[in-house]
Formats: structure tokens, sequence, C-alpha cells
């Protein structure tokens, strides 16, 4: 491959957008004492809620890649730590449900928000057919990566 490529240029500033944002999320871990796969799980949560996707700890060790045991060792660190609550599903009383507390929630938007602000105040600079190539472009290269973990 050519390193000096367009495209492997592209590769190179992904690679550091994302060693930057996992500092970032290191850094939060280390002040608020938790472990860098709980912040994983945390997004990971977040995300669910957003997408409207009812997280069970099962579906959390499957986005994590982490066995039951696992799994509930982080659930029950993080419903220790009052980052994390468990509920009953009530369409299935027998299946737990796992949503981020509203603190949690805040503690993060005081952390990142400042980087999300920058970024959403420069993506607001693009024209729509420019935002459109790289949610093409960042949508392939994560798919990309999930096959390849996958694999």
């Amino acid at each position: 491959m050519n390193e000096q490529s367009p495209a492997m240029e592209l590769v190179h500033l992904l690679r550091a957008v994302t060693v930057e944002f996992d500092l970032l999320g290191a850094e939060f871990a280390a002040r608020h004492g938790l472990h860098p796969t709980d912040v994983r799980a945390l997004i990971h949560l977040l995300d669910a809620a957003r997408a409207g996707t009812r997280a069970t700890p099962g579906w959390l060790g499957g986005q994590l890649r982490l066995n039951s045991s696992g799994t509930t060792a982080l659930v029950d660190r993080l419903e220790r730590l009052g980052w994390v609550r468990r509920s009953r599903d009530t369409a299935d009383r027998r299946r737990v449900l796992l949503e981020v507390e509203e603190e949690a929630a805040r503690l993060g938007w005081a952390f990142f928000g400042p980087v999300i602000g920058e970024v959403v105040a420069s993506a607001e600079g693009f024209e729509a057919d420019e935002l459109e190539t790289v949610r093409r472009f960042l949508s392939s290269a994560w798919e990309s990566a999930r096959r390849t973990r996958s694999a």
C-alpha cells in the first residue's frame, strides 16, 4: 500500500482520532475510578437507549465480548458505583434490563460535552453532501472493523 495516498492519509487520521478519544475515555475512567471496559459498557448502554434497544446483561456481554461471569461482575460493579441500574422488563419479567443512571450521564456530558460540542460545531461548517460523504466513510470504516473483529 502507498503510505502517501489520500486514502491512507484518511486511515492515519482516523487512527489518530481513535487514539485521542480512547485517551479521553481512559482519563474519564481514571477520574471516576472506572476501568476502560466500564466506560465502553456505559457507551454501549447509552447508544442502546438512543437507538431504542432494550439492553440486557446478555446483550451487553455480547457487545463487549465478555462471558457471563465477566458481564455479571461488570454490571455488579457499575451498579454498586451508582452508574447503572437493573430493572425488570415489563413485557417479560424474567428479563433484566440495564439503564445508565442520570447522574452517570450528567458526569459523562460534563466531561465529554466540550469535545462533542467542538466536533458538532466543526461539522456544522460542512455542506450536507460533505457530511454525507464523511458519514459514508465512517460507516464503511466501522463496518470493516466490525467484520475484522468478528472473523
